[in-house]
Protein backbone atom coordinates (compact mmCIF):
# COMPACT_ATOMS: atom_id res chain seq x y z
CA UNK A 1 0.00 0.00 0.00
CA UNK A 2 1.86 3.46 -0.95
CA UNK A 3 0.39 6.45 0.79
CA UNK A 4 0.84 9.84 -0.62
CA UNK A 5 3.68 11.72 1.54
CA UNK A 6 1.48 15.56 1.12
CA UNK A 7 -1.23 13.27 3.02
CA UNK A 8 1.10 12.96 6.46
CA UNK A 9 1.44 16.60 6.70
CA UNK A 10 -2.30 17.34 6.09
CA UNK A 11 -5.26 17.45 8.95
CA UNK A 12 -6.37 14.58 7.47
CA UNK A 13 -2.89 12.37 8.12
CA UNK A 14 -4.04 10.63 11.05
CA UNK A 15 -6.23 8.82 9.97
CA UNK A 16 -4.64 7.83 6.43
CA UNK A 17 -0.80 7.01 8.26
CA UNK A 18 -3.00 4.48 10.56
CA UNK A 19 -3.58 2.49 7.55
CA UNK A 20 -0.24 2.11 6.80
CA UNK A 21 0.77 -1.20 9.14
CA UNK A 22 4.64 -1.10 9.13
CA UNK A 23 7.57 -1.48 11.44
CA UNK A 24 7.98 1.11 14.69
CA UNK A 25 10.79 1.61 16.96
CA UNK A 26 9.14 1.75 20.24
CA UNK A 27 11.08 3.65 23.12
CA UNK A 28 10.46 4.72 26.73
CA UNK A 29 10.48 8.97 27.80
CA UNK A 30 10.06 8.24 31.88
CA UNK A 31 6.86 6.10 32.12
CA UNK A 32 5.41 6.42 28.74
CA UNK A 33 5.76 4.67 25.47
CA UNK A 34 6.36 6.08 21.96
CA UNK A 35 6.99 4.51 18.56
CA UNK A 36 9.00 5.96 15.40
CA UNK A 37 8.92 4.51 12.06
CA UNK A 38 11.83 2.24 11.86
CA UNK A 39 12.51 3.47 8.54
CA UNK A 40 14.19 6.69 9.73
CA UNK A 41 16.29 4.99 12.62
CA UNK A 42 19.99 4.98 10.99
CA UNK A 43 21.60 3.75 13.89
CA UNK A 44 21.35 3.81 18.13
CA UNK A 45 24.37 4.67 20.29
CA UNK A 46 24.95 4.90 23.55
CA UNK A 47 24.15 7.78 25.45
CA UNK A 48 27.68 10.07 25.07
CA UNK A 49 27.30 13.71 26.19
CA UNK A 50 27.08 15.87 23.03
CA UNK A 51 29.23 19.20 22.86
CA UNK A 52 26.61 22.19 24.23
CA UNK A 53 25.29 25.31 22.07
CA UNK A 54 25.23 28.31 23.69
CA UNK A 55 21.77 29.93 23.55
CA UNK A 56 19.65 26.79 22.76
CA UNK A 57 16.76 25.52 24.12
CA UNK A 58 17.25 23.34 27.09
CA UNK A 59 15.73 20.32 24.95
CA UNK A 60 18.38 21.22 22.37
CA UNK A 61 21.20 18.91 23.84
CA UNK A 62 24.04 20.29 21.61
CA UNK A 63 25.82 18.33 18.84
CA UNK A 64 27.68 15.23 18.36
CA UNK A 65 30.44 14.40 15.55
CA UNK A 66 29.00 11.18 13.80
CA UNK A 67 32.28 10.23 11.53
CA UNK A 68 33.09 13.58 10.39
CA UNK A 69 28.87 15.04 10.21
CA UNK A 70 27.72 17.19 13.03
CA UNK A 71 24.37 15.88 14.13
CA UNK A 72 22.06 17.84 16.48
CA UNK A 73 20.89 15.72 19.20
CA UNK A 74 17.22 16.83 20.99
CA UNK A 75 16.40 15.60 24.22
CA UNK A 76 12.98 14.38 23.68
CA UNK A 77 12.60 13.73 27.39
CA UNK A 78 12.85 17.22 28.33
CA UNK A 79 10.72 18.54 25.21
CA UNK A 80 8.10 16.25 26.23
CA UNK A 81 8.28 17.50 29.98
CA UNK A 82 9.94 14.03 31.43
CA UNK A 83 12.36 14.16 34.07
CA UNK A 84 15.60 12.96 32.28
CA UNK A 85 17.52 10.36 34.07
CA UNK A 86 20.88 8.92 32.83
CA UNK A 87 21.98 5.66 33.01
CA UNK A 88 22.86 2.56 30.91
CA UNK A 89 19.51 2.32 29.66
CA UNK A 90 19.88 5.73 28.23
CA UNK A 91 20.68 6.03 24.41
CA UNK A 92 20.61 8.42 21.25
CA UNK A 93 18.39 7.19 18.14
CA UNK A 94 20.04 8.36 14.85
CA UNK A 95 17.39 9.65 12.86
CA UNK A 96 17.63 10.04 8.46
CA UNK A 97 14.79 12.39 7.85
CA UNK A 98 14.24 13.45 4.51
CA UNK A 99 16.12 17.39 5.08
CA UNK A 100 18.47 16.51 8.06
CA UNK A 101 19.97 14.28 10.14
CA UNK A 102 19.05 14.27 13.57
CA UNK A 103 20.11 12.50 17.26
CA UNK A 104 17.37 12.20 20.32
CA UNK A 105 17.84 11.27 23.77
CA UNK A 106 15.42 8.46 25.05
CA UNK A 107 15.45 7.12 28.27
CA UNK A 108 15.41 3.18 26.44
CA UNK A 109 14.46 1.99 23.60
CA UNK A 110 12.04 -1.47 23.70
CA UNK A 111 11.80 -3.52 20.47
CA UNK A 112 11.12 -3.45 16.55
CA UNK A 113 7.23 -3.45 16.55
CA UNK A 114 5.55 -4.81 13.37
CA UNK A 115 2.25 -2.81 13.53
CA UNK A 116 -0.33 -4.27 11.42
CA UNK A 117 -3.31 -1.46 10.17
CA UNK A 118 -5.40 -3.05 12.83
CA UNK A 119 -3.38 -2.46 15.98
CA UNK A 120 -3.53 1.64 15.37
CA UNK A 121 -5.93 3.78 15.62
CA UNK A 122 -6.62 7.43 15.05
CA UNK A 123 -5.30 10.40 17.18
CA UNK A 124 -8.17 11.10 19.93
CA UNK A 125 -8.83 14.50 19.48
CA UNK A 126 -7.82 16.25 22.38
CA UNK A 127 -8.31 19.55 24.08
CA UNK A 128 -6.03 22.58 22.95
CA UNK A 129 -4.11 22.07 26.10
CA UNK A 130 -2.21 19.05 24.44
CA UNK A 131 -0.75 19.47 21.17
CA UNK A 132 -1.01 16.14 19.59
CA UNK A 133 0.48 17.38 15.71
CA UNK A 134 3.19 15.30 16.16
CA UNK A 135 0.89 12.01 17.22
CA UNK A 136 0.36 10.09 13.67
CA UNK A 137 -1.94 7.75 15.71
CA UNK A 138 -2.31 5.68 18.39
CA UNK A 139 -0.71 1.76 18.63
CA UNK A 140 -2.40 -0.73 20.54
CA UNK A 141 -0.06 -3.93 21.46
CA UNK A 142 -0.45 -7.22 23.18
CA UNK A 143 2.00 -8.70 24.46
CA UNK A 144 1.87 -12.11 26.79
CA UNK A 145 -0.56 -11.06 29.60
CA UNK A 146 0.09 -7.32 28.82
CA UNK A 147 -1.52 -4.48 26.61
CA UNK A 148 1.00 -1.39 25.36
CA UNK A 149 -0.84 1.77 24.30
CA UNK A 150 2.10 3.67 22.22
CA UNK A 151 2.27 7.32 20.81
CA UNK A 152 3.19 7.05 16.77
CA UNK A 153 5.57 10.35 16.37
CA UNK A 154 5.55 11.91 13.14
CA UNK A 155 9.31 12.74 13.79
CA UNK A 156 9.80 14.95 10.93
CA UNK A 157 7.16 17.32 11.66
CA UNK A 158 8.15 17.23 15.06
CA UNK A 159 12.38 18.38 14.48
CA UNK A 160 10.71 21.23 12.21
CA UNK A 161 8.11 22.80 14.47
CA UNK A 162 9.20 26.22 15.46
CA UNK A 163 10.44 25.63 18.76
CA UNK A 164 13.13 22.88 17.42
CA UNK A 165 13.71 24.32 13.61
CA UNK A 166 15.84 21.57 12.44
CA UNK A 167 14.36 20.25 9.09
CA UNK A 168 12.92 23.09 7.59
Amino acid sequence: MTVDPALHRSPERSAVACAVPQEYLSFRLGSEEYGISILCVQEIRCYEAPTRIAGASAFIAGVLNLRGEIVPVVDLRMRFDAVPRFDAMTVTVVLNLPRCTVGVVVDSVSDVLDLKAEDIHPTPRFSSAIDARYIIGVASVRQDQHERVLMLLDMEQLVASADIGLAR
